[in-house]
């Protein structure tokens, strides 16, 4: 057997197992019927055609053991190649059937180990998406139910003549409402860059980054200037290939959360060229961060509180978005942190257009 695990398409393994069961079969005839004739001309004196009749009864015996035994051998052959197929299929049908499978074991070589790794890979990868698309619906729900209850109990009151409509009213109910509209167009922007569409419907041209973060920084200046005496922007030029209004929408929730969650005095943004990246970073005091849930805050409608009050600022999406569209541009964002000196990072690949 140790012939077939040196070969590593499964052709050429089927090849040589149907040769070698051939072989074996005409071996085994050849030199059975070789020797009983020799045993029968010189042993038993049997000639003529009772000779010949003697042979071909024999050859008939032989024949019909030769095939069982060749046929069992490529049976069970065969059955160790074709069994872990027949575990992949199992587990497609358990995918199917909305399961979730356990990982496949085997000791197989060539096109079937490869096959059976990236089948693992998938299903792992099927698992995670299900798991992040049931956490997605119970955040959508949660984000969704209050300013709902609020809208839905208002109008039963005004309904039932239980309470009179009046502006102010009015207003709280439009406030919800915007709010519910907000929380959906984000998701749909999360979604968008999420799945690509940005190739077909957003045009990515030769940027120069540095002047669209110089663009974000002047349309914050009068809310950093109110919160944030000591500022340090440091922002070399550099070109990249990306789209002008995603990146802008980067360092607006970038800028806004730093903002929101800002408790010192400094603001310290730098940009500039390493190892043929472009890489930003901002710096300030904030509120607490766990460092060993950093990661945390790029999730979907993950916030610092945890009550995870709807009334907090924001949806929090703001830096799923960013993260999406980071990595739409073939980029990195993180966060390093000691708790409360927080520096947001991110880079970006500098590429220029053919002319």
């Amino acid at each position: 057997m140790w012939v077939f695990r040196k070969l590593s398409n499964l052709l050429l393994r089927l090849v040589a197992l149907n040769s070698l069961v051939i072989l074996l079969v005409i071996l085994l005839a050849a030199l059975s019927v070789t020797d009983y004739a020799c045993y029968l001309v010189n042993s038993q004196q049997v000639t003529g055609q009772e000779f010949v009749d003697t042979l071909n009864g024999f050859l008939w015996k032989v024949s019909i053991v030769t095939f069982i035994i060749a046929g069992l051998f490529h049976y069970f052959t065969v059955k160790k190649i074709v069994d872990p197929i027949k575990h992949l299929s199992n587990a497609a049908k358990e995918i199917k059937e909305g399961k979730t499978p356990s990982k496949i074991e085997s000791s197989a070589t060539g096109e079937i180990k490869g096959l059976i790794e990236n089948f693992n890979s998938m299903s792992e990868t099927l698992t995670s998406v299900q798991v992040q698309r049931e956490e997605m619906l119970k955040d959508i729900a949660h984000e969704l139910r209050t300013p709902l209850t609020n809208i839905n109990g208002y109008l039963e009151a005004l309904q039932n003549k239980v309470i009179d409509g009046n502006p102010e009213l009015f207003g709280s109910l439009l406030e919800e409402s915007r709010r519910i509209t907000r929380i959906v167009e984000l998701i749909s922007e999360l979604n968008y860059w999420n799945n690509g569409i940005y190739f077909l419907e957003k045009q990515f041209d030769q940027v120069e980054i540095n002047k669209v973060l110089s663009e974000s920084l002047t349309a914050f200046q009068l809310k950093l200037q109110n919160q944030i005496a000591d500022m340090q922007f440091t922002i070399k030029d550099a070109e990249i290939l990306g789209n002008r209004d995603g990146l802008m929408q980067v360092f607006t929730n970038v800028l806004q959360n730093i903002l929101d969650y800002n408790t010192g005095t400094f603001l310290k943004i730098n940009g500039e060229i390493k190892n043929n990246r472009y890489i930003i970073t901002f710096t300030h005091c904030g509120r607490f961060i766990d460092p060993e849930k950093k990661t945390m805050i790029f999730e979907r409608f993950y916030r610092l509180e945890k009550s995870r009050s709807t009334k907090s600022n924001g949806a929090g999406l703001g830096l799923a978005i960013s993260q999406s569209i980071i990595t739409a541009h073939k980029g990195n964002i993180g966060l390093d942190t000691d708790g409360t000196h927080h520096t947001f990072w991110m880079d970006f690949p500098l590429h220029t257009l053919t002319r």
